[in-house]
């Protein structure tokens, strides 16, 4: 009874008669929920998002940093970094509430941030300049290094920025994106502990983990062009669902 009394308050999200702000089910979280659902059931499908056998996905996944706090009231200190989306060979909650840890034999990890309007985050409270993108692809190579697994062993790392087609050729993420400003970005805040230890973490883990990851954005719209070509029933449906998101999502004198 439960389930239908929830069904029935979101089939009315998008209507005059919705009894809680539509963005709480029309979002960015909500639509790669759907998507990574879709990638699953599908893994014949060629495309990075592609499952490998017996891979998994996670939404809003906790990802350990090499930056966790050494002592109280550590000033260069950050918390663990929530992953919009993982695919991958890992589990869940093994060592805490939410957190993720890869498994002896994993073979894959793919980090998604997903996105409508907003850019990615400028960085952390104790790092101003620690953006969303170098933040990601350094919790994945502690993941790797956690997991005591080299990067050349994957089949696949990733790291996708997933926003609309428009928002990426205006270029809102290209100043983020590529891994030379990665690496510049995490080796500045390496450089700021002055520690022997992150030093080597940056070179043994973290550069080996960087050049095996395959970086960029993905358009919302080439994902639903995939999905056409080999569902186009869902690709209608998530169609629809992504034109919600992208209305209220606007802000209101936008719309």
């Amino acid at each position: 009874m439960t389930d239908e009394k929830i069904s029935a308050l979101l089939s009315l999200a998008k209507t005059d008669r919705a009894n809680f702000p539509p963005t709480e089910l029309y979002n960015e979280g909500w639509m790669l929920r759907l998507v990574l659902d879709w990638f699953s059931r599908h893994p014949e499908v060629e495309h990075e998002l592609k499952f490998l056998h017996d891979a998994i996905w996670y939404s809003e996944a906790l990802l350990p940093s090499a930056f966790l706090a050494r002592k109280r009231g550590d000033k260069l200190a950050e918390s663990w970094t929530h992953a919009d989306g993982v695919i991958g060979h890992f589990e869940i909650g093994k060592n805490g509430s939410g957190d993720l840890s890869l498994k002896d034999d994993a073979r894959q990890l793919v980090v998604t941030e997903a996105k409508i309007f907003s850019k990615l985050s400028a960085g952390v409270t104790n790092a101003r300049y620690f953006n969303q993108a170098a933040r990601n692809v350094a919790c994945m190579a502690e993941v790797v290094h956690r997991a005591g697994l080299s990067p050349s062993e994957f089949q696949k790392l990733g790291f996708y920025v997933v926003a609309p087609e428009s928002r990426i050729t205006e270029g809102n993420f290209s100043d983020h994106i590529g891994k030379e400003s990665i690496r510049e970005v995490v080796l500045r805040r390496v450089s700021e502990y002055a520690d022997p230890n992150q030093n080597k973490w940056f070179d043994e883990w973290f550069l080996p983990t960087l050049e095996a990851t395959d970086v960029r954005c993905m358009p919302w719209e080439e994902l639903l062009v995939v999905i056409e070509e080999h569902d186009p029933a869902e690709a209608t449906e998530l169609r629809e669902f992504y034109a919600n998101c992208l209305k209220f999502n606007l802000p209101p004198a936008k719309r």
